[in-house]
């Protein structure tokens, strides 16, 4: 490799690494006290007809918020759920409340915990695509996302550094 070459690799390599960590924190939508950050989704088995949702937000604000309902043309219906180990089994329940987001806290929707379950699904999410939903929270109101459709397997939203 000429020294040119060289160059213009690491220069390649730099920038790849600039702009994925800025597009990795990008995905970030602010609504009054609240910070949404990554909404993103599995692909589906092609037979399957649900999917999950996932997301970290925070409440930066001095009162508690709750997300109470999400829609999405998606899905037939989008509810709010979370998973608890109950013995030697997980078991799934509906949040019919809603999700508590207290003030000056980070709420983390993820793998087999707080999750969003979209169902009677009207299209499959598709890795490496997107898809939009409306997120309604009691107090900063509606709040349009853009869910990343990662991989089957993925565990972790993009930029994230947790399981």
């Amino acid at each position: 490799m000429n020294r040119f070459t060289e160059i213009a690799f690491a220069t390649a390599l730099t920038l790849g690494a600039v702009f994925g960590f800025a597009d990795a924190h990008a995905h970030e939508i602010k609504a009054g006290t609240l910070v949404i950050s990554h909404p993103w989704s599995r692909q589906s088995p092609m037979a399957a007809d649900v999917a999950a949702g996932f997301m970290t937000i925070t409440n930066q604000g001095q009162v508690a918020d709750r997300l109470v309902k999400v829609e999405t043309p998606i899905s037939a219906v989008a509810q709010l759920h979370d998973m608890k180990m109950e013995g030697d089994v997980m078991k799934m329940a509906e949040l019919p409340d809603g999700i508590t987001l207290p003030p000056g806290a980070t709420v983390e929707l993820k793998p087999r915990a707080l999750h969003i379950m979209f169902m009677g699904l009207t299209s499959q999410p598709v890795e490496g695509e997107s898809f939009e939903a409306t997120l309604t929270f009691e107090k900063a109101g509606r709040v349009e996302v853009e869910f990343e459709v990662m991989a089957p397997n993925a565990q972790m939203a993009p930029g994230s550094h947790t399981n």
